[in-house]
């Protein structure tokens, strides 16, 4: 069914998206969808956390394979998180204004940006001179700025390309200092 509902947002539009219409679309009668998902909230939810988590999987592939230099890691990261927004084509951002001011989607969204934090401190951490929560801190700020760039690509402000090598060099700038001690002078 989410297969159905990811379709129906690509070809529509989030806002067609309704329990209704996605029973009528799959073949399954109305009672099955609200039985699966209960609320049209829950099933963007479910639809979030499923684009979601297909991202973060090839996130986590692209960062964890081989060996890196600094700077190898630091582009790795910067375009695949990036490319991660540019696969969506722009369902994610969809789906999350269809959900906004909800309470829910703000607790899942955190939650999911926590992964991230997770994610990027973890292959970074090799490369810097940082105390855990020091890095940890950064990465957050490093993600609002993929997340402010990966909107203005989906908006057509900039391609992928150019995204990506912009949040690159943010993530050098916000880590410059505490490179060196560890890459013998990659950065």
């Amino acid at each position: 069914m989410l297969d159905v509902a990811l379709t129906i947002v690509r070809d529509e539009g989030a806002d067609r998206l309704t329990l209704g219409h996605l029973a009528a679309r799959a073949g399954i009668s109305k009672p099955v969808a609200y039985d699966h998902f209960g609320t049209r909230s829950k099933l963007l939810i479910e639809l979030y956390k499923s684009i979601d988590q297909t991202q973060a999987a090839a996130l986590q592939a692209a960062l964890t394979t081989g060996e890196r230099s600094i700077e190898e890691t630091i582009a790795a990261l910067a375009s695949a998180y990036i490319h991660c927004y540019a696969d969506t084509t722009g369902e994610w951002h969809a789906i999350g204004a269809a959900l906004a001011g909800s309470e829910e989607k703000e607790a899942v969204y955190q939650e999911l940006l926590d992964g991230y934090v997770q994610l990027f401190a973890a292959v970074l951490k090799p490369h810097i001179d940082l105390q855990q929560a020091e890095l940890e801190r950064r990465c957050i700020g490093l993600i609002g700025a993929g997340e402010a760039l990966s909107g203005a690509m989906v908006r057509g402000n900039c391609g992928e390309p150019e995204a990506a090598e912009t949040f690159a060099s943010l993530i050098r700038g916000g880590l410059r200092e505490s490179l060196s001690c560890r890459s013998n002078g990659e950065a």
